[in-house]
């Protein structure tokens, strides 16, 4: 099989974008404090673009793991097309969460956290590094975001 061609780092920004807004499942790997297992499970997230907004248990590992470490790990895509985030995490009660982003987060995942019975907290996770990658080819080059700033202008 053939690789196509590496894209243009213009490219893979507008490409990344587009899957943040589209895309709704992410890979998210988190780690107990104190360099704790590592942790790994798909959840649905919002992009609003700034930010992912994620939701989970409040007991589970992904629960306790970011508001410990306040650091997260996202792979969206599959592996031959992949955007990788590394994020510094915000924990939020439902509380602390607009009306309007609650109901954005539930219109686009598909489930509410707030009109659960097990207690959920949301994540906001500001992306620190973004990388995107299809193939080999496009390893170099591959950093499109560092210290929470994009590389490639708009």
């Amino acid at each position: 099989m053939t690789a196509p061609p590496a894209r243009s780092a213009e490219q893979r920004k507008l490409d990344t974008l587009h899957r943040l807004e589209r895309d709704v499942d992410a890979w998210v790997a988190t780690a107990g404090a104190g360099g704790g297992e590592p942790y790994l499970v798909p959840l649905s997230f919002l992009w609003d673009g700034a930010t992912l907004l994620i939701a989970t248990p409040a007991g589970s590992p992904t629960g306790r793991n970011p508001a410990a470490t306040r650091t997260a790990r996202l792979g969206i895509g599959p592996t031959r097309d992949v955007v990788m985030i590394e994020g510094a995490v915000e924990t939020l009660e439902p509380a602390d969460v607009s009306e309007e982003d609650a109901e954005l987060f539930a219109a686009k995942t598909g489930f509410d956290p707030r009109a659960l019975r097990t207690r959920y907290l949301y994540f906001r996770i500001r992306p620190r590094r973004v990388q995107a990658w299809r193939e080999a080819g496009e390893l170099d080059g591959r950093d499109l975001m560092r210290d929470g700033a994009w590389l490639v202008a708009e």
